[in-house]
């Protein structure tokens, strides 16, 4: 609906554990600090440019998301393009969320202390 805008500044989740992760029917939550993410587009994760794990809506994620969880901090977070953020952690794991559609919302991100919600 919305693209990822390149001015969107997620610095603050650098540092960060993923300190919830939580799976509804078509969107996967995850908190790393400060920033709350809903995703209702697909997530990939991958080690060593190899997808290790999928989830998208109506199904359960797959067990490489439970490398996510309290496991490693995150190394890096970075808008690619207008459709892409890479997160990727230090355990090796870069996790992809990807704007899919033209048509309706992929995501939502919220940052802690803040009224605004970036609607992607």
């Amino acid at each position: 609906m919305y693209r990822i805008p390149d001015n969107l500044d997620l610095s603050a989740v650098v540092g960060e554990f993923a300190t919830q992760v939580r799976v509804h029917r078509y969107d996967l939550q995850f908190t790393f600090g400060p920033v709350s993410f809903t995703v209702e587009s697909p997530v990939d994760l991958f080690r060593d440019g190899e997808r290790i794990a999928h989830w998208e809506g109506g199904l359960w994620p797959e067990p490489g998301f439970f490398d996510i969880m309290n496991n490693a901090r995150v190394r890096t977070c970075v808008v690619r393009n207008d459709r892409l953020i890479v997160v990727e952690l230090e355990n090796g794991i870069a996790m992809h969320l990807v704007n899919n559609s033209d048509e309706y919302e992929s995501m939502q991100i919220h940052f802690e202390g803040s009224s605004t919600l970036w609607v992607i």
